[in-house]
């Protein structure tokens, strides 16, 4: 890593690289880059779990058409075992 990005970090946030590197038995450089791949890390995930408007409208769609499927026997014990009463509703599955 060069020297100008330790040169360019602001004096506080390099005296907390410095203390987690010294805690850690890193060096600067290594704590640098730990740190930036973690940082990396949780702002791609941020990332990757929005929705834009066309991804949020195509789930809401779906989930109306699944509310308006019929409770028939067959579908609507998808994933109940025999005998639950709680989620059948009637202590059978069918």
């Amino acid at each position: 890593m060069s020297e100008t990005l330790l040169l360019d970090i602001d004096s506080v946030l390099l005296e907390r690289v410095r203390r987690l590197a010294m805690a850690n038995g890193w060096t600067q450089q290594a704590a640098i880059t730990r740190l930036l791949e973690h940082g990396l890390f949780a702002c791609e995930v941020e990332v990757a779990a929005s929705m834009d408007d066309t991804d949020a409208d195509a789930l809401q769609a779906a989930i109306a058409a699944l509310e308006k499927i019929d409770n028939d026997p067959g579908f609507s014990l998808i994933g109940r075992i025999d005998g639950d009463e709680e989620t059948t509703g009637n202590g059978r599955a069918g």
